[in-house]
Parts: structure tokens; sequence; C-alpha cells
């Protein structure tokens, strides 16, 4: 199982993601805790690496952790994926690090996610959030 934390931040009804260079899937800003770590400690981290931002951990809110196969894993790896709402976002993001590129995403776009993600679009669509 790979533990993972990530920031859910929606805007204009579509939810931020990113794409890793390599990687085929989009994904929400986020990664694997460090040692010592909290989950929103490693999801404020990973967001500013990934998309530049300034997110305080103590400003997240828990939003779902959702349990899925782990894309570009070996087959029967499952990711649990915390994913927290909140912070602001007072800059624009910008792909930083390994990120190739940035979506604002809805249902629509759901088949270019991870499968976590896809499950993320889901639930975001159920509480009327995206499109």
């Amino acid at each position: 199982m790979v533990v993972a934390a990530a920031w859910v931040h929606v805007r204009d009804r579509r939810v931020l993601t990113v794409r890793a260079t390599g990687s085929d899937a989009f994904y929400l800003p986020g990664g694997k805790p460090e040692p010592g770590e909290t989950d929103a400690e490693a999801a404020a981290r990973e967001v500013g690496e990934e998309v530049g931002l300034k997110v305080a951990a103590e400003s997240l809110t828990h939003f779902v952790t959702i349990d899925a196969p782990a894309h570009n894993r070996p087959p029967g790896t499952r990711v649990s994926l915390v994913c927290f709402t909140g912070g602001s976002a007072e800059v624009e993001p910008s792909p930083r690090a390994e990120i190739a590129e940035l979506g604002w995403f809805t249902s629509a776009d759901r088949d270019r996610c991870a499968p976590a993600i896809q499950l993320l679009l889901d639930e975001l669509l159920r509480g009327d959030l995206i499109d």
C-alpha cells in the first residue's frame, strides 16, 4: 500500500490537476509523506514543490481518503490517497520540479486521470463541486 497526501483545489467548478514528466495520467498536487511529517504537512510541502503555491498545513481540512489501484506500480499495488481542501492560492499555480503540465479538470476529463483521481472526480461531482 502506497500512502500519499494531496490537495484538492477547486476553482470555477474545475479541480487543479498535474501530470508529471513521463507520466500518461493526471494526479492531484501531492506526494508521499517524509518521515515524521503529517499527511497535511506532506500535502502542503508537495503543493509548493509541484505548483509553486504556499499552503499552510494548518489551513488544510481532510476531505476524503480514497483507496484505489496505484497507477504505474506493479499489479496489485494500491494507493491510499489522503485528500485535503483549504488553504488559499493567492498566485497562479505553475508547473515546477517534475511537473510537466497543469490541468483544470471537470468530470469530462476522467479518462485522463489516474484511478484514484477518477474516484475523486466522482466524489466532487456527487458533491456538486465540479461539472
